[in-house]
C-alpha cells in the first residue's frame, strides 16, 4: 500500500514540475528567437546580454522560491521543474545554430561548434546544468530566506500573544 503512494505522490510531483515548467518554456520560446533576431539586426550584445535562458531561469526559480515555499516538497519540486524546463528551453538554441550556420548569417550562435551532435552536447546538456545548478541553488536561497522570515513571524506573533 505504502509503494502505491509514493508512486501516486511522485506523480504528482512530476504533475506539479510540469505544470510549473509550461510557461517558463514558452516564454523561452520566444526569447531566444527575439536575441537572435536582435543580434541579426545589429543591436550590440551588451544590450540584448540581458535577454537569455540564464536570466530567465534566475529570474523565475526566485519566483518559485517565493511563491511555493508553503509546499512540503519544494527543494524536490524546484530541482524537477528546472530539469523539465532546462533541457527544453534550450532546443530553440540548437535551431538557431542551425539557421546560422547553414545560411551563414554571421551571429554568436554558430561560432563554436562544428556539427549538431557538437551542439546538443553543449547546448542542451551543458547549457542545461549552466541553468540548473545556479536556478536550484538561488531559489533554495530565496525560499530558506522566505521560510526563515516566516519562521521568525510566527515566533514574534507567539511572543506577542503571551
Amino acid at each position: 500500500m505504502k509503494k502505491g503512494k509514493e508512486i501516486t505522490t511522485q506523480k504528482s510531483l512530476f504533475q506539479q514540475a510540469l505544470a510549473l515548467s509550461k510557461t517558463p518554456i514558452v516564454i523561452a520560446f520566444f526569447l531566444t528567437p527575439i536575441r537572435y533576431s536582435l543580434e541579426l539586426i545589429g543591436v550590440p550584445e551588451n544590450f540584448i546580454f540581458i535577454i537569455g535562458l540564464l536570466w530567465l531561469t534566475l529570474g523565475i526559480s526566485i519566483y518559485w522560491g517565493m511563491t511555493l515555499y508553503d509546499e512540503k516538497q519544494f527543494l524536490s519540486l524546484l530541482l524537477l521543474s528546472l530539469m523539465i524546463y532546462s533541457p527544453i528551453s534550450r532546443f530553440p538554441v540548437a535551431l538557431a545554430w542551425w539557421v546560422d550556420t547553414n545560411w551563414e548569417l554571421g551571429t554568436h550562435y554558430g561560432l563554436y561548434f562544428n556539427n549538431f551532435g557538437q551542439v546538443l552536447l553543449n547546448q542542451v546538456i551543458y547549457g542545461s546544468l549552466i541553468q540548473i545548478i545556479p536556478g536550484f541553488l538561488l531559489g533554495s536561497i530565496t525560499f530558506a530566506i522566505i521560510r526563515q522570515k516566516q519562521a521568525l513571524k510566527l515566533k514574534n506573533n507567539t511572543l506577542k500573544n503571551e
